[in-house]
């Protein structure tokens, strides 16, 4: 009896030992995300192999976002950090110093084309920095809001995910390659929206100049009342002027932003008489139970409001 019990308890310290040594192994990449729209790319990506941690949470604004001790904390944990670069993430110079991270710093906006933001931002935001804590630019960042830069992003993750595990690199591969066709299939979506709004109507008024990439693969055309960063306040002339710009451009729907204060959008809304016409997701997703709790759930929320409230379907 005492023989069985020893030999029983020996198999479990050996089946406890196995299953110890196959789970360190298996110990997920530690990954930081600087904002949602990342995160979501990298969990599609990484699936059960990773761990993500966010430092810009759903509905926060990376423009003026200010990082806490839990997040230097993270960075310095982490295998890899995920960032948009081209200066859309003001704190993570800071940040990156204060968590004296040994991770691979990667930016997904490798390999795309940046597009300059409009004229009638560049003086301003330039000298103001655009968000950027000081460094100076006339560079639109958001370029997720191209469903052709999405796929580029994607594509830097699973490669910066199979420099680190090379174990896991199919499965990288194989979960990039079904999330790209997802997103091929909601650009579909989106070109077909787009195309059945008369060209007549497709100008349509947002918070902050965050559209440009989805203006210059979509054709629709956006108006704002502030640049490309939400870190300062548009003064009463630029009010006045986009008020006039609308009139005469005969805007066809106004939008609020999650990141943003409604009260600006609403004046304007006042005064032009166009009617509010919902939420736009730009530069992070909802929150988990919201419409935009995933990038392609925002892709679809995004031109279901636009399309619905110019077309009042």
């Amino acid at each position: 009896m005492l023989k069985s019990i020893h030999a029983a308890l020996a198999m479990s310290v050996i089946t406890l030992t196995a299953f110890g040594a196959s789970s360190a192994l298996a110990a997920p990449l530690k990954v930081v995300a600087s904002f949602t729209v990342i995160a979501d790319f990298a969990k599609n990506v990484g699936g059960d192999r990773i761990d993500v941690t966010t430092i810009v949470g759903p509905d926060g604004d990376a423009h003026v976002y200010e990082p806490s001790p839990a997040d230097a904390v993270a960075m310095a944990k982490a295998d890899i950090v995920l960032v948009n670069g081209l200066h859309f993430e003001g704190f993570l110079q800071r940040l990156v110093d204060a968590s004296a991270t040994k991770a691979s710093i990667i930016t997904l906006t490798k390999g795309v084309t940046p597009i300059d933001f409009k004229p009638e931002f560049a003086d301003a935001d330039a000298a103001e920095g655009a968000g950027t804590g000081g460094g100076k630019t006339v560079t639109d960042p958001h370029a997720f809001q191209s469903i052709a830069n999405a796929r580029i992003y994607v594509k830097n993750i699973a490669e910066a995910f199979c420099a680190a595990d090379a174990e896991g690199c199919v499965s990288y591969q194989t979960n990039a390659a079904t999330y790209t066709k997802k997103l091929d299939a909601v650009e579909g979506e989106v070109k077909a929206a787009i195309a059945s709004i008369p060209e007549s109507k497709r100008v349509v008024i947002t918070s902050h100049d965050a559209f440009g990439y989805f203006e210059h693969a979509y054709g629709l055309t956006f108006l704002a009342p502030q640049g490309i960063s939400t870190d300062s306040e548009p003064s009463a002339a630029d009010v006045a002027k986009l008020v006039n710009q609308v009139k005469q451009d005969k805007a066809a729907a106004i939008f609020v932003e999650n990141i943003t204060n409604p009260r600006l959008i609403e004046q304007i809304a006042s005064e032009t008489g166009i009617k509010v016409g919902g939420t736009l997701y730009s530069d992070a997703l909802s929150q988990p139970d919201g419409p935009a709790a995933t990038y392609i759930d925002m892709m679809h929320n995004n031109i279901r409001q636009i399309k619905g409230a110019i077309l009042g379907s």
